[in-house]
């Protein structure tokens, strides 16, 4: 079994049992947890000593999935996505069915639909969307690369995934956008 399928059948394995893992994303490295799971979330906010009334991002494979998590999307947001080059996460208005402490006080969520290869077979294994937030304490820079990740989380998740540990390629967070009656407006560019 070649590396890449071997994590990604770990992770699954630790997602369904509430874990907590450590993966490269199409972005920053992240820890994920399954989005439907408020304890794993939970586990989350802990390790990373984040505020709970501080959002995290919901990893989706495919804007099909969106509609289940949320009631009615803007179907002008996809149409968006589709000429964007970086990834962008879209905070969506009434979000249902995900972990009531990744869902904002006002009924918000922010899903990235990822474009990542690894990311989407493990969302498409696991059956559900997964959070992603940066490999980091809360305050502390983001890890560009998984040698800037810091031992208290590499200690404090399930698994860490092997694959792509050797990238040097310094990453980006994603674009962060609010569609609000048609019209974009951009919390992060």
């Amino acid at each position: 079994m070649n590396s890449f399928t071997y994590n990604l059948k770990q992770c699954v394995d630790v997602l369904r049992s509430g874990g907590l893992i450590l993966y490269p994303t199409d972005t920053i490295w992240g820890i994920g947890c399954d989005a439907t799971n408020e304890k794993a979330v939970e586990k989350i906010y802990q390790l990373k000593k984040r505020p709970g009334e501080k959002a995290m991002i919901v990893l989706m494979a495919d804007k099909k999935e969106v509609s289940e998590y949320v009631d009615h999307p803007d179907k002008r947001i996809f149409e968006y996505l589709k000429k964007t080059s970086k990834p962008t996460t879209v905070i969506y208005q009434k979000a249902k069915k995900l972990a009531p402490n990744l869902i904002g006080d006002d009924g918000t969520i922010a899903i990235r639909i990822c474009k990542d290869s690894f990311c989407n077979e493990l969302i498409m294994k696991f059956g559900k969307p997964v959070v992603s937030t940066s490999a980091n304490i809360s305050g502390s820079p983001s890890p560009q690369s998984f040698k800037n990740v810091s031992e208290l989380i590499k200690n404090g998740v399930d698994y860490t995934v092997t694959y792509r540990q050797e990238d040097e390629e310094k990453a980006q967070p994603s674009s962060i956008i609010k569609w609000e009656d048609g019209k974009i407006l951009v919390i992060r560019p």
